[in-house]
């Protein structure tokens, strides 16, 4: 990655339309109805924007749409990027990059996510209070950061208090059911053991998923207001373990989905 092609790839978004956005949002696995609520929306497909990763996972649709919601100017990105699909961090990250030399003023981040705490159900919401970074890298861990933003970055707070609690109120007003908890990010792609899933409660996690922390590293590098919501998918109890069923992850995904819309949607309404 370098500042000439991050200033390439926002030209190519420039150039097809994509004027001064102010909110980012990245949606997660199956979390892809948000899309539907943009007004006069613009498309390009990652292959064919300069620089850009492609998404391989073949429930993440690859599009970067720009348009309105709630007002607002927003740049999505349907589907994202995972260390399990052999890319680097950098890669990962790369279009929080382009997203903020666009414009973006603040970051909305979701993900599906398996429930570590016992208390939580599937298709209940997490908000992220706070995260585990367990992928063994970190997206600032290259030769040239110093060019793109300081070196050693604060994470004492990295999720926006302002806008978690703004969705927070949000919750409570629709009647939504809204934890909140820490996230542990883990390399993937294959799911947890039940050793792992002791381990990681024991860590203090209360969900895990295979994202996010990347991007929120980097949204505190570029000094980017950020908060994320897990769309919980799944009951990780180690001791009542039955064997993962992707299709049915991304059903339960589907249908807590318009919950996470009508939080994302209000939020923004509120900028």
């Amino acid at each position: 990655m370098t500042k000439k092609q991050l200033e390439t790839s926002v030209q190519f978004l420039k150039d097809k339309g994509f004027d001064a956005p102010e909110v980012g949002i990245v949606l997660g696995s199956g979390l892809g109805r948000m899309v539907e609520e943009i007004q006069n929306p613009r498309v390009v497909h990652y292959h064919n924007i300069p620089f850009f990763p492609l998404a391989t996972v073949e429930f993440h649709s690859g599009k970067l749409i720009y348009g309105e919601i709630g007002g607002r100017r927003v740049v999505v990105m349907q589907g994202r990027f995972h260390l399990y699909e052999g890319y680097a961090f950098t890669d990962i990250t790369y279009p929080i990059r382009v997203m903020h030399l666009l414009g973006i003023k603040r970051l909305l981040i979701s993900n599906a996510a398996g429930a570590i705490n016992l208390g939580y159900r599937k298709g209940d919401l997490m908000l992220v209070e706070d995260h585990l970074n367990l992928q063994g890298g970190s997206p600032l861990a290259f030769k040239t950061v110093s060019e793109f933003g300081e070196r050693f970055v604060d994470m004492s707070c990295p999720y926006n208090p302002e806008m978690s609690s703004g969705l927070e109120a949000i919750a409570k007003a629709e009647g939504i059911v809204l934890h909140k908890g820490v996230y542990a990010a883990v390399v993937g792609p294959q799911l947890e053991t039940r050793a792992e899933y002791r381990m990681l409660g024991r860590m203090g996690a209360d969900a895990v998923g295979m994202s996010t922390v990347p991007e929120v590293i980097v949204a505190n590098h570029l000094k980017l207001p950020v908060a994320a919501v897990s769309v919980l998918t799944d009951e990780c109890d180690p001791d009542h373990l039955e064997p993962v069923n992707v299709a049915e992850i991304l059903e339960v995904a589907g249908k807590a989905e318009p919950k996470l819309v009508t939080l994302f949607k209000k939020l923004i309404e509120t900028f």
